[in-house]
């Protein structure tokens, strides 16, 4: 067994230069996902400028607004200015059913924006205009085109009172659109990074959904150890019920502090107890032992259900020395966010609920003819 071990050790180390293979028939044709990642409004727009600065290997970043200048300075691979004969370029005015309205009309250019698309997220801030009323358009539009759509959205301060009715509105709209969607609470800012300059405290929040986003299109389109593809993230997301992303780091030699860094992420407020499925992408570098990759996994999923679907790849990168990186899908979880933001709506709604939904003007105004 010992010789066996060695020789393992020997040929399973990594290759000094990649082997030039040769194509053969027309498999460059397959097995090749394609990635289309949407900003949607002001906050979708930003998601996606950071994104494209980043980098992300195999996929397409695309901003649709109303609001042409914000537009102007967001750097994408594709921008679509949308209803520009009904708000000329100045924006939906907060109102969501104008921002609606103008993706309806826009739903052309749209679809073939996503021709093609196998997987598309949906990136958005709830309780506004453009974002709140164009994302469960776009996810309608994805899903008619056959792609499975990953929605990531923000939602309002409590003291944002009618944004969080419209926010809430938008959300559940889009949930009856999207297969999952993936909720982040600008709360949890106050309590995270309080003394942050404002830019900055919501740079902290876009940088997540950024890396998120990342993670989940790079596990599935840069080659792994053990790897993950298109339909692993189709099987997940297929076993029901809310879902949520879990995503931490710590040292290599510490397993159980990289399980609590992940689970115990203090933007992602759920209950994975009882969830029904689970994909885990482990980045690490070369040191990384098969006990501790195991035993991150194990830590992750040992209070998901007995029969839960569990799937997990691993990359070995040497920028990772020393961590580990763990990003993880699960479905089926119970969002304590969204219940909070129900009662919170609810309870505005008992002591005030003229002022809470008061709008400062009449949308009809941006449906006017030009």
């Amino acid at each position: 067994m010992e010789s066996i071990i060695a020789s393992a050790m020997k040929y399973g180390a990594p290759a000094a230069a990649a082997t030039q293979v040769e194509k053969e028939n027309d498999f460059e044709d397959f097995g090749e996902p394609k990635i289309i990642i949407v900003g949607c409004g002001g906050a979708g727009n930003n998601t996606i400028n950071r994104l494209h600065k980043l980098g992300v290997k195999g996929a397409e970043t695309i901003a649709i607004n109303t609001d042409k200048v914000h537009l102007d300075i967001i750097e994408a691979d594709k921008k679509l200015l949308i209803g520009k004969s009904i708000t000329r370029g100045l924006g939906a005015g907060g109102y969501p059913e104008v921002a609606e309205r103008c993706a309806e009309m826009a739903q052309g250019a749209i679809e073939e924006l996503l021709e093609g698309a196998d997987l598309v997220f949906i990136t958005a801030g709830m309780g506004g205009g453009t974002g709140t009323g164009t994302a469960p358009t776009v996810a309608k539009i994805a899903k008619k085109k056959g792609a499975i759509v990953i929605g990531m959205v923000s939602t309002p301060f409590n003291v944002e009172r009618a944004r969080l009715v419209k926010g809430e509105d938008g959300l559940n709209k889009l949930r009856g659109e999207a297969d999952t969607v993936i909720v982040l609470d600008n709360n949890r800012l106050l309590d995270l990074v309080p003394t942050l300059p404002v830019e900055q405290a919501f740079a902290v929040m876009d940088h997540l959904i950024s890396e998120v986003v990342k993670g989940i299109t790079e596990s599935i389109t840069v080659p792994s150890l053990i790897n993950l593809d298109f339909n692993d993230v189709r099987a997940i997301l297929q076993s029901g019920g809310t879902s949520t992303v879990f995503y931490g780091e710590n040292s290599d030699d510490d397993p159980d502090q990289v399980v609590a860094d992940t689970l115990d992420n203090p933007l992602l407020d759920v209950d994975h107890r009882g969830a029904r499925g689970a994909l885990v992408h482990i980045s690490a570098g070369p040191s990384l032992r098969l006990r501790t990759a195991h035993e991150v996994v194990e830590g992750l999923t040992a209070e998901m259900r007995p029969d839960a679907n569990v799937i997990f790849g691993v990359r070995i990168d040497r920028k990772y020395d020393g961590i580990i990186r763990v990003l993880s899908i699960m479905t089926g979880v119970r969002s304590r966010l969204l219940e909070s933001v129900a009662q919170s709506v609810s309870l505005q709604d008992e002591e005030s609920p003229s002022s809470t939904r008061a709008l400062p003007l009449n949308p009809s105004f941006f449906l006017r003819k030009p």
